[in-house]
C-alpha cells in the first residue's frame, strides 16, 4: 500500500465542482501540458508535473506569473501544487497556497473538484471570481 501526501484542511478553501464533457485523461492534460494550460489561462506556462518541479504560468504584464511546485502528480485522477504571485507586493506569494484538483469520471465525462486553500483577506475572494472565470473556460477547451 502506496501511503498518500496529507495536506492541512483549510475550512476557507475556495471549492470550485463543475462537470466537464471530456473524459478524465482529457481533462488532466489541461494541468500538466503547457500548450493546453494556455488554452483556459495565462499567455505562457512552464510545468514539469511530477513532485518537486515547477508549476508556472504568466498572465502578461497587467498581472505576472503564478507560481508555485507540484506536489502530487496522479494522471488521470489529481494534481496538487502550490501556489502565489511572483510579484514581491501581493500578498500571496509562490508556495504560500495550495490548488488541489481532483477528476473523477462520468461516463465520457468528469466531475472536477478544485480546493484552493491558504489565501488570506481579500485574495480570497479575488481567486475564488479568478477560479470561476477560468474554470469555466476550461471546461470549453475541453471539448473543443
Amino acid at each position: 500500500m502506496v501511503s498518500q501526501p496529507v495536506y492541512a484542511f483549510d475550512p476557507d478553501a475556495i471549492v470550485r465542482e463543475l462537470r466537464i464533457e471530456a473524459r478524465p485523461e482529457i481533462v488532466f492534460g489541461y494541468f500538466v501540458d503547457p500548450e493546453r494550460l494556455v488554452r483556459w489561462m495565462g499567455s505562457a506556462a512552464t510545468l514539469e508535473p511530477h513532485p518537486g518541479g515547477l508549476f508556472r504560468v504568466d498572465y502578461g504584464p497587467e498581472y505576472g506569473a503564478a507560481r508555485g511546485e507540484y506536489l502530487a502528480v496522479e494522471p488521470h485522477r489529481r494534481v496538487i501544487f502550490t501556489w502565489g504571485w511572483e510579484n514581491p507586493a501581493d500578498p500571496i506569494q509562490p508556495g504560500q497556497s495550495t490548488v488541489e484538483v481532483t477528476i473523477e469520471p462520468i461516463g465520457d465525462a468528469s466531475h472536477l473538484t478544485l480546493r484552493h486553500s491558504g489565501l488570506i483577506g481579500a485574495a480570497r475572494r479575488s481567486h475564488d471570481d479568478g477560479w470561476a472565470h477560468f474554470l469555466s473556460r476550461l471546461a470549453e477547451a475541453a471539448i473543443t
